[in-house]
């Protein structure tokens, strides 16, 4: 399978793209590759191969959510810029 000049002057007008000649004979030849190597690709035999869900046969691996404290209420109070008394002074962001 190939394609000429004129298809590639329709995508990119579809695509909102602007070639000079150059670029667009280069265009034409890399999509002329993609489209011979998936001509090839179409020569392989693939009746029995299960489809690919997945990469590899790992599966996600998540922890528990459970509520616990990392730091003391003082212990987050020495790390900020600002405080005032028990809270963080932080910069006002609404009116």
């Amino acid at each position: 399978m190939s394609t000429d000049i004129q298809t590639i002057r329709k995508i990119a007008h579809l695509a909102r793209l602007e070639f000079n000649e150059e670029k667009e004979q280069a265009v034409l030849q890399d999509l002329n590759k993609i489209l011979n190597w998936v001509d090839k690709l179409r020569e392989l035999d693939t009746d029995n191969i299960e489809p690919l869900i997945h990469m590899s046969e790992e599966v996600n691996v998540l922890r528990e959510d459970e509520v616990r404290n990392t730091i003391t209420h003082d212990e987050a109070l020495l790390n900020a810029p600002k405080k005032d008394s028990d809270y963080i002074r932080v910069p006002k962001v609404m009116e």
